[in-house]
């Protein structure tokens, strides 16, 4: 491919909107990458390393507090990450997790620029209830799945890397290519270079193609 393709810069990520059901979500056009996670997993902490902006998305000493789709656009047009609501953790009424669940599978499921879902687990308790319920959507709809391990800092190296390989050799047995995990720690910064990497390869992947088909 000759022609150069442009760069996403997430450091320019903004805020575009909050949306509490998928008729408030923004027009279905680009692509978006969606971060899942439970509560507690360390997702806003991972949104606001990977744009290096400490106050993006919003950290709380109250998990599941962001109850709400909310919406970041990127300097390229159409390009978009979304912080979807997490729960599994926090302590509010069953019947507004059940509201949640409804909204969050309804984006999921009807979304059509969705190209991949990020899903945040504290690496030192992978693959809870809520995160198994992520994979077997995602082993249901073909959608690509990058798991980051968050947290990492917290664990020796090699308690770390046999808890990736480990999530990795289950996942992968699952969702074959469609499936990648890493290490992150958004302490120490760590990680984050190869999180933008795979996000481009996900939002780019339409521009490519046009390319291509231009030049071929």
């Amino acid at each position: 491919m000759t022609q150069e393709l442009p760069k996403i810069h997430y450091n320019t990520a903004r805020f575009l909107i909050s949306a509490a059901k998928l008729n408030q979500c923004p027009e279905d056009i680009g692509s978006e990458v969606a971060f899942a996670g439970r509560s507690n997993a360390g997702k806003s902490s991972a949104i606001n390393s990977l744009t290096q902006q400490t106050r993006l998305a919003r950290t709380s000493k109250t998990p599941g507090r962001t109850q709400l789709i909310n919406f970041f656009d990127l300097n390229l047009d159409g390009c978009r990450i979304v912080d979807l609501p997490g729960y599994g953790y926090a302590k509010v009424p069953i019947a507004m997790k059940e509201h949640w669940q409804q909204h969050l599978d309804e984006y999921l499921q009807k979304r059509a620029c969705l190209k991949g879902v990020v899903l945040v687990m504290d690496i030192r308790h992978p693959m809870k209830e809520f995160d198994e319920m992520m994979v077997q959507w995602c082993e249901a709809t073909g959608i690509p799945l990058h798991i980051l391990l968050t947290k990492s800092d917290k664990l020796k190296r090699g308690p770390a890397q046999a808890t990736m390989l480990s999530v990795k050799k289950e996942l992968k047995a699952r969702l074959a290519d469609k499936v990648s995990v890493q290490t992150f720690s958004a302490l120490k910064n760590d990680g984050v270079e190869a999180l933008r990497a795979r996000l481009d390869t996900w939002m780019l992947a339409d521009l490519i193609e046009e390319l291509e088909q231009e030049e071929g």
